[in-house]
């Protein structure tokens, strides 16, 4: 396939408001698409590279070279020249990098360019890849729709199953099933503001603490013990102590669905930071479990024995999961019959913030899991954190929002009524804001370095954010965690944005 044909579709899908039309975009190019080419088209229409970073930044990509006038390059090719970038390291990088980078520029028309130097840096973000790239799939093939969600599911890729069903059609849909040791993508939730309006629309259901920790899936057969992250990595080796958990369980087959916490001694969570670093920790291991140790919690069956679960409502999936794992090793949770027994979910709620969790899940007890998809019986309700910061300075975009100001540096106030730098931000804004605040901000710029714009801090943001983490990157010891920007706030001044003091005693935890 040209790469002229995906970039193109990229861009139509990018700008279709319908979702029948970006179905049917998706599908004519999955008609196209030999099975050898779906390992470079699907990620490519999600915007990620299969090769990770390459680690070429704009001092090569910003040269500019002559477009070819016609298109040649295939997504092969062009995959090739990307793997060779990757590679390059040692002396003489820079110039290397620059030499292939200016070699496949120059075999690109214009819109290959653009599209190349989105893929690049992380600017292609057109969603393609969610329900709508499945109905495509199936559309394209003659499919079933829901036997390739399910396919989807089992394979927990996208990409496998395309291959699939573009080499042998429909039939290949059978191929998937749920089996031990294979993960599957699993279950997300939506958010709900409150958790009055989640047990509205789900009525009966049950209220469950919303853990900070990192999500795995255990499968265990037998002897054999296997965890995943949710993003299908096998990271057995790094959790020991999980390893032995799933072993001393009654059953002997069986795949789970839960998180992996570490608590400090006085019972409560340690920070998200500090457990994500124990799981991603893979140099001395033994240490590691011994200094940060993690407990698994477990909330839902997906397989147990040779029955697969997927199908059957979730009270009865929760009562196999009771019947397999002892309570200290599940989730809390409290059962509510519906929007009469409000103040009880209230209650539980209040008490898992007291816990020191950082909300909770409110789950429809008459549905079945939906691996891989954000399904409307799940429900997150958390607390949304606010602040009003003042902006530092901001960068120059990339990509889409090239000759815009973008990520922006955020910063609250110190004693003196100098500024803390808290972290950086570029989500949250619409086209009309990113336009309002490049103008603003020219206004109030004391140096452009040709990447970052310095500014007068005067102007005020309202941020929303989920949490802190400890950070040895900025002067107040701490960053934001998923910062996202609310509102411009024109109506404050500097000196009423809010305090590192005031931030820090907000969020005990991280200052332990």
């Amino acid at each position: 396939m040209l790469l002229t044909r995906l970039a193109e579709v990229s861009r139509e899908v990018a700008a279709a408001a319908a979702v029948s039309r970006k179905t049917a975009l998706l599908a004519g190019l999955f008609r196209e698409t030999a099975p050898d080419d779906v390992p470079v088209v699907i990620p490519y229409l999600a915007g990620r590279l299969p090769q990770g970073r390459l680690g070429v930044g704009w001092k090569v990509l910003g040269r500019s070279v002559p477009p070819a006038a016609e298109p040649s390059l295939t997504v092969r090719e062009v995959d090739a020249r990307l793997t060779e970038l990757g590679k390059v390291s040692g002396p003489g990088s820079q110039a290397e990098r620059s030499r292939i980078t200016g070699e496949l520029m120059a075999a690109a028309t214009a819109d290959e360019q653009r599209f190349l130097l989105g893929l690049i840096t992380g600017e292609v973000r057109q969603g393609a890849l969610d329900a709508v790239a499945v109905e495509g799939l199936a559309q394209a093939t003659g499919a079933d729709p829901a036997a390739v969600r399910r396919a989807v599911m089992l394979a927990g890729s996208l990409q496998t199953v395309a291959e699939a069903l573009l080499a042998d059609g429909p039939p290949a849909l059978d191929r998937f099933r749920l089996t031990v040791g294979r993960p599957v993508l699993p279950m997300l939730a939506h958010t709900a503001a409150a958790v009055a309006e989640a047990v509205a629309k789900l009525g009966g259901c049950a209220v469950e603490e919303k853990l900070d920790g990192i999500r795995v899936q255990v499968h265990r057969d037998g002897d054999a013990v296997r965890v995943f992250t949710r993003a299908l990595d096998d990271i057995t080796d790094r959790l020991p102590e999980v390893t032995s958990a799933a072993r001393e369980l009654d059953g002997r087959r069986f795949i789970l669905d839960g998180e992996v916490i570490s608590f400090a001694a006085d019972g409560r969570p340690r920070s998200f930071q500090e457990t994500a670093g124990r799981v991603g920790s893979r140099v001395d291991v033994a240490k590691a479990a011994r200094e940060v140790p993690v407990s698994p919690v477990f909330f839902d069956a997906l397989s147990v024995g040779d029955h697969d679960l997927l199908d059957l409502p979730f009270a009865e999936r929760h009562a196999e999961l009771a019947r397999l794992v002892p309570e200290p090793m599940r989730v809390r949770r409290a059962l509510v019959s519906g929007p009469g027994e409000t103040a009880a979910a209230e209650e539980f709620l209040a008490a898992t913030l007291d816990r020191g969790h950082e909300g909770v899940i409110v789950k429809a007890l008459d549905a079945p899991y939906s691996a891989g998809r954000r399904g409307a019986s799940w429900l997150k309700v958390k607390p949304v954190h606010t602040l009003d910061l003042v902006v530092l300075a901001a960068e120059w975009g990339h990509g889409r929002r090239t000759g815009r100001l973008s990520n922006l540096h955020l910063g609250a106030r110190n004693p003196d009524g100098t500024f803390a730098m808290l972290g950086k931000t570029f989500k949250g804004m619409t086209d009309a804001m990113l336009e309002w605040q490049t103008a603003r901000l020219r206004e109030l710029a004391v140096s452009d370095s040709g990447g970052v714009v310095t500014v007068r801090p005067e102007l005020v943001v309202e941020i929303a954010y989920d949490g802190l983490q400890k950070s040895t990157r900025y002067p107040a010891g701490v960053t934001l965690r998923f910062a996202r920007v609310v509102r411009y706030r024109e109506d404050k001044r500097p000196q009423e944005a809010d305090t590192v003091e005031t931030l820090l005693a907000a969020h005990p935890e991280v200052r332990r």
